[in-house]
This record gives structure tokens, C-alpha cells and sequence, in this order.
């Protein structure tokens, strides 16, 4: 094995040698940081399977495959197989998927790899116009990843990490810290990237939780949550009169949970929504 493939120069050398240009359309900005590479896939390496969104020419699939049992990566873009079958011919453990993975049947794929390979774990450097979608479709999966590495746009990374009274503080924050311990690892410029992008990025790992609330329908919370934050300027009892169309209601899920008609939602942690949640059942 030579050079790691996220090194400006390796990576320049498979640009010329396929006449790869970054599309875009796909969000493709190429990782020419290994330490980066290899900060992330440290994050989730270990024994057993890991799930990678858009591996591109394998920069952090290589180190993943350096640090798991078995790599399973999804590529929406045709034109990438071949050069993935080049760069990544050392690696025996990687598979390449070439699948939008918003359409993949994640659920049916992820049991099959925790049933192989016993733990299982996801990354990526995610393409920003879809990092959200991308993330809450590994969130929601009935295989509960247990660790989720997610390279990001820096400003979303803020608001998955915030907590409350943060500016970035909101329905993603909450969202994602009911399921899942949420930290952000390490920020990465821009000048990390070629081409290098408009915006800085940061990576963000999330480890699963283990007490979520037996009693809760998740996506009836997630729903609650974002109406509790649809104007982050008006109080609470504003976006809930406005979510149950009722005055009076509103305000007595806010007196039944304790909290008062002023508070705002920013103001609020996951156990207080929760509490908060409870009251309106």
C-alpha cells in the first residue's frame, strides 16, 4: 500500500488518472486531510460492520477499512465504481453499494450486517444539501446504530450539538440528543476539501443512548418538538396554541407539565420536552 488516498497529492493523481470532476449536484468535494480520515474512522473502528454515505474515491473508506471488521458503502454516483474498484483492490472487507442510500432498504441491510458482524456503526462525509434526511434515515433505523460519525457543514453541526439557551439550539438539537450523546469531534476548514467548498465543515459523532422512553412514540415527539420550535421567537404557549388550535388546551399541557406560558422552547432540555410531551397525552 502507498500513500493514503486523502493526501492532495494521491488524490490528484486519481482525478488525472480517471478524469474525475466533482459534481455539484452530488455535493462532491474530495477530502485531502488523512488525519481527518483517520480521526473519523477512529471514531467508529472497532470489531464488526460500519455503513459509509458516498465514499467517493475512498478516502475514509480505506481507513475504515483499516479499523473494522467490514465496510458497506453506498454510492449514488455510477461514475465512481470503477475508480473504488482501483483505489480500494488491497481491501477485501469493503463492499460498494451503487445506491441512492435515501432509497436504500437500510433497515433490511443494517440487520443483515448486525446478524454477520455483530456490532454496527455508520459514517461519512455527507453531502450537505442532504445531511439531514441522511442522518434521521440512520436515527430512525430499527437497528439503532450505536455510533455515527458525520462529517457536516459547521453551521449544522452547531445546531446538532447545541444545547439550551445556544442560538443554535433547536428541534435538530433535541431530535438527535434524545436517541443519541452528541458530540462534535473536531472542526475542518474548508481548505481540507478539493475543490474546497464555500463553507467550513466539522465532524460530529453521535453514540446511541440506551434509556430512550419506552412510553414515547418517537415520531409523535419529533413532531411535538418541531412545533414547540416552528417560531423560535414566540413562547411556548404561541406555537402550541397554534399546533392544537386550542388556547385552552395549550395552556393546560403547559400548566399540567409545570412550565410556564412564557418560557420559550430554546429555554427547554430533552427531559423537560419530554415532560412537556407527556402532559399532552
Amino acid at each position: 500500500m502507498g500513500k493514503a488516498i486523502a493526501t492532495a497529492s494521491r488524490t490528484k493523481e486519481i482525478i488525472e488518472k480517471w478524469n474525475l470532476h466533482a459534481r455539484k449536484g452530488y455535493g462532491q468535494n474530495f477530502l485531502i486531510d488523512p488525519s481527518v480520515a483517520a480521526r473519523i474512522a477512529e471514531s467508529v473502528g472497532g470489531s464488526g460492520a460500519v455503513i459509509e454515505i458516498g465514499p467517493g474515491i475512498g478516502a475514509l473508506t480505506e481507513q475504515l477499512a483499516l479499523r473494522c471488521d467490514h465496510v458497506r458503502a453506498y454510492e449514488i454516483d455510477g461514475d465512481f465504481l470503477p475508480v473504488l474498484a482501483d483505489t480500494l483492490q488491497d481491501y477485501d472487507n469493503v463492499q460498494i453499494v451503487h445506491q441512492d442510500f435515501l432509497k436504500a432498504e437500510l433497515d433490511q441491510d443494517a440487520e443483515g450486517l448486525k446478524k454477520d458482524y455483530g456490532a454496527l456503526r455508520a459514517a461519512g462525509n455527507l453531502p450537505y444539501y442532504i445531511t439531514t434526511p441522511v442522518l434521521f434515515r440512520l436515527f430512525e433505523s430499527s437497528a439503532a446504530f450505536s455510533v455515527i460519525a458525520a462529517m457536516m457543514q459547521r453551521e449544522v453541526a452547531d445546531r446538532f450539538a447545541a444545547g439550551p439557551n445556544d442560538p443554535d439550539y433547536g428541534a435538530l438539537s433535541v431530535e438527535s440528543q434524545y436517541l443519541y450523546d452528541t458530540k462534535k469531534l473536531l472542526n475542518v476548514p474548508r481548505t481540507s476539501f478539493y475543490p474546497a467548498p464555500n463553507v467550513d465543515s466539522a465532524v460530529v459523532v453521535f453514540t446511541r443512548r440506551d434509556d430512550e422512553a419506552p412510553d414515547i412514540e418517537r415520531e409523535a415527539f419529533f413532531t411535538f418538538v418541531k412545533a414547540c420550535f416552528k417560531q423560535r421567537r414566540k413562547t411556548l404557549y404561541n406555537n402550541l396554541k397554534e399546533y392544537y388550535g386550542s388556547a385552552e388546551q395549550a395552556q393546560n399541557v403547559l400548566e399540567n407539565a409545570g412550565i410556564s406560558a412564557g418560557t420559550r422552547a430554546q429555554e427547554l432540555s430533552v427531559a423537560d420536552f419530554l415532560q412537556l410531551y407527556r402532559s399532552s397525552l
